[in-house]
């Protein structure tokens, strides 16, 4: 059995139970004017690679061009894209949103679960993106849910309306997307504020050592492939991810349910491979699988509170039949079953 990597000030194994409290995603508010103030986690960076982290659509050498345009300032001057950005610094950022066309309704079987004048909370299917991007102008979640349910927040940018948190394509899961400004504005309070709530499944590869425990190992952009994310102590933001065993497959997989105290991009996938145990199937992070032909993470329950009403929303996703089918072949093995969902 591997033993767990440790750090002593950037990573945590703890046996302790779940907490009560909110968890947390990225929450995107694509805007012409952007201010960001830099905080102890992030200082050092480069200005450029700072930005990017905040606007996160455009590419590096984008950005470089906005810099030496003059379209941003640092403390209310001119910077150049090597400026290394100190604690307390101010970053203001005055661009266009990104061209491209705008999202076209398209018409996608997709699964509903609510939907009210303010928000609207769906099934995303793993292989489907979130929102369009990049070459990918069809085919999403966003596309599917114009033609569903009609009008989105117009907040968010042109071909990503009423997104303010996104599943990896390769995640399946519950998604909730904002219907109106009120709705907008609220997801994405209570989102940056950590007062909802998310819970994954995911199937590891291999056997973990603890039955519970807690992760937090600070995330950033890998050293080796700027797609990529990895943990490390330098110029990263902090993560935080507990999790809990719910059936193990002898030595070549674990089932687990893992919560979110931080929304790092990847950030179960990062975490997990840290520890020496990639999420199954997981290409970048891991290596392919003969059971499942894509990562085995689900979105399995949400919870937020109404926009108007105030209210307590929860919502659960069931295990979809790829990730239901992969737990019966390594049964099939030889695994002792146990536990469940």
């Amino acid at each position: 059995m591997k033993r767990l990597p440790r750090g002593r000030r950037h990573t945590i194994i703890s046996n302790a139970r779940f907490k009560r409290g909110g968890l947390d995603v990225m929450a995107e508010d694509e805007q012409k004017k952007v201010r960001v103030v830099v905080d102890g986690e992030d200082a050092g960076q480069r200005l450029d690679f700072f930005l990017g982290q905040t606007l996160r659509e455009y590419s590096r050498s984008r950005l470089k061009g906005f810099i030496a345009a003059g379209a941003v300032v640092v403390n209310g001057a001119a910077a150049k894209p090597s400026y290394r950005v100190k604690e307390g610094d101010v970053v203001e950022a005055s661009i266009s949103l990104p061209p491209g066309p705008l999202a076209a309704p398209e018409d996608i079987p997709v699964t509903v679960y609510y939907e009210d004048e303010d928000v609207v909370v769906v099934e995303k299917p793993a292989g489907m993106l979130s929102h369009p991007a990049g070459n990918v102008t069809s085919g999403t979640l966003v596309n599917a849910l114009l033609h569903r349910v009609g009008a989105l927040a117009p907040v968010g940018g042109p071909t990503r309306p009423g997104i303010v948190h996104r599943l990896d394509r390769g995640t399946s899961g519950v998604l909730v997307v904002a219907r109106s400004e009120l709705g907008h504005k609220s997801l994405v309070s209570q989102f940056s504020q950590r007062t909802t709530g998310r819970t994954y499944v995911a199937l590891a590869a291999g056997s973990l050592p603890l039955e519970e425990g807690t992760v937090e190992a600070p995330i950033g952009r890998s050293s080796r492939d700027p797609k990529l994310f990895a943990v490390s102590p330098l110029a990263a933001k902090e993560a935080k991810t507990a999790f809990a065993v719910v059936e193990r497959f002898g030595d070549e997989a674990t089932l687990l349910r893992l919560r979110l105290y931080t929304g790092r991009t990847h950030q179960i996938r990062v975490h997990l491979a840290y520890l020496g145990y990639p999420v199954l199937g997981d290409e970048k992070y891991g290596k392919p699988s003969d059971v499942v032909d894509r990562p085995a993470l689900h979105a399995h329950a949400l919870a937020f509170d109404h926009p108007a009403s105030g209210a307590r929303m929860r919502f659960l996703s069931p295990l979809p039949r790829d990730i239901v089918e992969a737990c019966e072949r390594l049964r099939a093995r030889g695994g002792p079953a146990g536990g469940g969902l």
